[in-house]
């Protein structure tokens, strides 16, 4: 971006397809336990509401700058001045579109991400017509996310925005003399289920189930009964998040098929490898980024297999 991001008004490209995109937030729940996502949608071309900022606050700035093992202070400054004003071209709560039966992408962040980091492949994915649910994965391995809790002294008139606050998880980095894999083994079976989550929440407001939004919005969920294509639903992810993808489709056989993006094969278990995971997986990886003994992995994973396939991105 060079110096001065914010002041060139750096924005995430606009998705290519012939759909307008909108956003929205969703959290269920009062505690960590509970789904908490961005949907990105096919929203009406007539909508006035504004581009969604990039970084949703400040507290994500402080997550990235533990990650990168970067001081607070200094790392909160910095990422306000390049990216405090980037925004994406996903309007906020825009009226969604209705009268087709759109895909269902499940997304899942890599290590040190949050939901809204892949903002620009979600944009693209829901302008060619998918509902793309971008799960924000609370095992601590994203850089920060929060759950919200209600106010210990809030009276029980107070509407349900003013009597909760948020409870902010951040980043775990690795302990002395933890084994790594260990960690993210059992992060990434947290990961799973949260997709599988997510999947049963979409699937419940598409059968006209009423959600209760912890998050205060004006986005009606009702519009989107029966907009769900249940024979199409896929799972897609990047590096940790492409781990992900592979756990949750050996464990949730509604995911019709996978997208791992360059995934990290550390994190995946030994049972995973014994023709526990049935489903199209395509591997999509970038030269530069991988390595001979993470390409070993996806071989053993997809050896003999016409429904897994391998692409480098040279």
């Amino acid at each position: 971006m060079g110096s001065g991001g914010a002041e060139k008004g750096y924005r995430i490209p606009a998705g290519k397809g012939p759909h307008a995109v909108g956003c929205t937030d969703l959290m269920t729940g009062d505690a960590a336990e509970g789904s908490f996502l961005r949907l990105y949608y096919p929203s009406c071309d007539d909508t006035d509401t504004e581009e969604t900022p990039w970084i949703p606050d400040k507290e994500y700035y402080q997550g990235l700058s533990d990650f990168l093992n970067v001081y607070r202070a200094v790392g909160e400054r910095l990422f306000q001045y390049y990216v405090g004003s980037v925004t994406c071209p996903a309007k906020s709560n825009a009226a969604f579109k209705p009268g087709e039966k759109y895909p269902l992408l499940v997304f899942s962040h890599g290590l040190g991400a949050f939901r809204t980091i892949y903002s620009a492949i979600c944009i693209e994915m829901a302008s060619q017509g998918f509902l793309v649910a971008a799960v924000e994965h609370r095992d601590e391995s994203a850089s920060a996310t929060y759950f919200c809790k209600k106010k210990a002294d809030s009276e029980p008139e107070e509407d349900r925005t003013s009597g909760v606050e948020k409870e902010w998880i951040y980043y775990r980095k690795l302990r002395a003399g933890e084994e790594e894999r260990c960690l993210r083994h059992k992060q990434v079976q947290q990961r799973a289920q949260e997709c599988i989550k997510a999947l049963n929440l979409i699937l419940r407001i598409n059968s006209g189930e009423d959600v209760m939004n912890v998050l205060n919005s004006d986005f009606d969920w009702n519009h989107l009964k029966d907009s769900v294509d249940t024979s199409r639903i896929a799972v897609m992810g990047h590096s940790f998040g492409g781990a992900t993808v592979i756990e949750s489709l050996s464990k949730e056989i509604r995911f019709r098929c996978g997208i791992a993006l360059d995934a990290w094969m550390l994190p995946v278990g030994d049972d995973t490898y014994q023709s526990s995971v049935q489903q199209p997986l395509l591997f999509i990886n970038s030269e530069k980024f991988q390595w001979a003994s993470n390409i070993l992995k996806m071989k053993k994973l997809s050896s003999n297999d016409t429904n897994k396939k391998m692409i480098t991105i040279k």
